[in-house]
């Protein structure tokens, strides 16, 4: 694509040097420019991507996207922000693919991956080939791949989409975060509809107060054809008040004769949020209900471990006080003995948020140990400190040994659930990521107690 009709895309308010470059593809990340890229110099808090700019060039980009010139000899688009100029550059250069990809994106704090699982899995029974964007995995034709941000960047989120047409998908479902809202990675994107399931405390280390994390949130909607809007949620009856032609459902609907294989009755609320989503594009019931029929797990969703144990054991990744307490209230329903929680807070993150978890699994768990989540930078004790705030809850910083004595301690007919990480499969700890996968440290867990002494 020549370099002219990006310029005409991004309007700069100034272009050094002359326009007449072929440009083959986007980046923005110098350690990996192809030649012929267009580099993006993006500000950010810990490092700012002009200073990268001469280790671009020298790997090959063909020209800048910059918001002050450089002394450096490849053509420069100034602009205001780069990181607003790099989704409209994306979507010039991938062909603006949701034109012709529906996209089906679930925003809210919980509930985003299962409604987008179930939804996929509904979108498949229909035969309409489904790619599937989640913090889980990623599908892209018959591909499965590792995931990296949740809601990717800009650039590969277009191509993403773009691969997702050349490898046959006629639809796209995906997970869409305040985050990804707030620094424009989801800019230029069309939803065909987009699902809003609730909001509660998280991420106010970054968004400072619940307003803005709502407006986070809300703004996407303005690119939607179909809002789909959970009005059992305070949020959510807020917004739809907003957006008179929304589809609607609540928590207390009803699934109409569907056999939901998926434990906890907060999943109800998923598969009710996806079945919306589904009849609001058009789905048959009959699809509706052999999607979400079909699919048996999420991983690390009330995640069960079963190695022939006299209790259950679920792993979930229930990280904010409200999903910690939906998942012990459905933990509660599973059992006939007591329910027991080990649990922490990640570091570097919201830390309003920690004493809150506390009091949640204190009051609904029977026995309770707190221990080391993510602490990336953080001491993890601090972070400990912050979530026991004074109440009475055991600490045991050493997440495997927290969790083989929450196992050691289970009793026949108790539920233990081990929540926070999920499906991840590292731990992060003063920056580095350490394997670490619940569900492995289970069932090796597990076996080892039915072993013979």
């Amino acid at each position: 694509m020549q370099l002219e009709r990006l310029i005409a895309a991004l309007a700069p308010t100034d272009v050094v040097g002359g326009a007449a470059v072929e440009i083959r593809e986007l980046a923005y990340d110098a350690r990996e420019v192809p030649r012929g890229a267009l580099f993006f110099c993006i500000p950010g808090a810990n490092a700012d991507g002009h200073e990268f700019a001469p280790a671009a060039v020298a790997a090959g980009a063909a020209a800048l996207v910059v918001e002050r010139e450089l002394e450096l000899e490849v053509p420069q688009l100034v602009v205001p922000s780069v990181r607003a100029a790099m989704p409209r550059a994306a979507v010039e250069f991938f062909g603006d693919p949701t034109a012709r990809l529906p996209v089906v994106a679930i925003t809210g704090t919980n509930g985003k991956t299962t409604t987008a699982y179930l939804l996929w899995s509904i979108l498949a029974a229909a035969g309409e080939q489904p790619g599937l964007l989640t913090n889980v995995e990623r599908r892209i034709g018959g591909d499965v791949r590792e995931v990296g941000l949740n809601t990717p960047e800009s650039i590969d989120l277009q191509r993403l989409f773009h691969e997702m047409l050349e490898a046959g998908n006629r639809v796209c479902v995906m997970e869409a975060t305040s985050m990804a809202s707030v620094k424009g990675r989801l800019d230029g994107t069309r939803f065909a509809a987009l699902v809003f399931m609730n909001l509660t405390q998280d991420h106010l280390d970054f968004h400072g107060t619940m307003a803005a994390y709502f407006e986070a949130k809300r703004r996407l909607f303005a690119q939607a054809t179909t809002a789909v809007i959970n009005v059992g949620d305070e949020y959510g009856a807020r917004l739809a008040a907003e957006i008179p032609d929304a589809v609607t459902f609540a928590p207390d609907g009803d699934l109409g004769g569907i056999e939901l294989k998926l434990r906890g009755t907060f999943n109800v609320e998923n598969a009710l949020a996806a079945a919306a989503a589904a009849r609001a594009l058009g789905l048959s019931d009959d699809a509706v209900k052999c999607g979400i029929e079909a699919v048996e797990r999420v991983p690390g969703r009330f995640d069960a471990v079963e190695e022939g144990q006299p209790f259950t054991v679920l792993v979930d990744y229930a990280h904010t006080p409200g999903a910690l307490e939906s998942a012990l209230e459905a933990a509660r329903d599973l059992g006939r003995g007591r329910v027991i929680c080990v649990f922490g807070a990640g570091g570097d993150r919201d830390r309003d948020k920690r004493p809150l978890m506390g009091q949640v699994v204190a009051e609904l768990a029977d026995v309770a140990l707190v221990t080391s989540d993510n602490p990336r930078s953080e001491d993890p004790a601090a972070i400990a400190a912050d979530v026991v705030d004074g109440l009475d809850l055991d600490v045991e910083l050493d997440r495997r040994r927290a969790i083989e004595r929450a196992l050691e301690s289970a009793r026949a007919g108790d539920v233990v659930v081990v929540a926070g990480k999920g499906h991840e499969q590292g731990q992060e700890i003063a920056g580095r990521k350490h394997p670490f996968d619940d569900r492995e440290v289970v069932r090796e867990a597990l076996r080892r107690l039915k072993a013979p002494a």
